[in-house]
């Protein structure tokens, strides 16, 4: 499947999704917010794609909403925002997303990459919010998920200044998993979308599930939200299963050591 702002490649269980307007350094148009909320909500009902790898095309993962565009429109950021939600769309995919983030990730393109379970940095990946300067509050999720991810004081410093992040600084914070050389940043994404994909099939929704359910309440709440769902699961999980299981993860354990 492909469009002319978005290429999706898919092999054995992984969409590779890339956002290509490398000249406008992928900003959002209307046209690429709709290719993307589309696009993921055709993956969520493709029984073939359990992982999804996103990233950009060319010098940038994405510069955000198209101010360009907006600029030359009738209409308001308002209308941009909530018309065409890409970020709800890719919330509702229930697999993983993996965000492989090649260059700037700009204010809508740093929501972009915060709607993502994962993140992993080119040497090249910039992150800013640079909302504040432009004059509205983002709409994505970005306000209360980066404060939540790097802690108050470092979120409000980055939304209120729109100063650059740049990607050692985000690993160090813990706003991504690692940062590797650019050459090696799709296979790294992809060799984790592999890793992922290697666990009990029913689990790995399952579990991603349970985690963001339970981030998004009180700690208390929370553990007694595990204790509920996993109760319920792993009732259906008998001795045979959990033997084979053993034997399978003992195997993987000796190889991962021996190299």
């Amino acid at each position: 499947m492909s469009d002319d702002v978005l290429l999706v490649e898919k092999d054995n269980g992984v969409a590779l999704v890339t956002l290509n307007r490398g000249p406008a350094m992928n900003a959002l148009s209307g046209a690429l917010r709709t290719a993307i909320a589309k696009t993921f909500d055709a993956l969520e009902k493709d029984p073939d794609v359990r992982v999804v790898v996103l990233t950009g095309a060319g010098k940038a993962f994405c510069a955000g909403l198209d101010l360009k565009e907006l600029g030359a429109s009738e209409t308001g950021i308002n209308s941009a925002v909530t018309t065409i939600d890409p970020v709800t769309s890719m919330s509702k995919f229930t697999g993983p997303i993996i965000g492989a983030i090649n260059g700037a990730a700009i204010t809508g393109g740093f929501e972009l990459a915060l709607a993502c379970d994962v993140l992993i940095a080119s040497t090249n990946a910039r992150f800013a919010d640079t909302h504040a300067r432009v004059g509205i509050l983002p709409g994505w999720g970005l306000s209360q998920k980066l404060s939540r991810l790097i802690g108050i004081y470092r979120a409000k410093e980055l939304s209120l200044t729109g100063n650059f992040l740049d990607a050692a600084t985000a690993e160090r914070w813990g706003l991504v998993n690692r940062v590797v050389e650019p050459d090696q940043l799709v296979n790294t994404a992809i060799k984790l979308a592999r890793d992922m994909l290697s666990v009990e099939p029913d689990c790995l929704n399952a579990y991603k599930k349970l985690i963001d359910d339970g981030f998004a309440l009180a700690y208390g709440a929370g553990l007694a939200h595990e204790h509920t769902t996993s109760k319920a699961a792993n009732a259906n999980v008998g001795g045979q299963a959990i033997e084979a299981r053993r034997a399978a993860i003992q195997e993987r354990g000796k190889a991962q050591t021996a190299n």
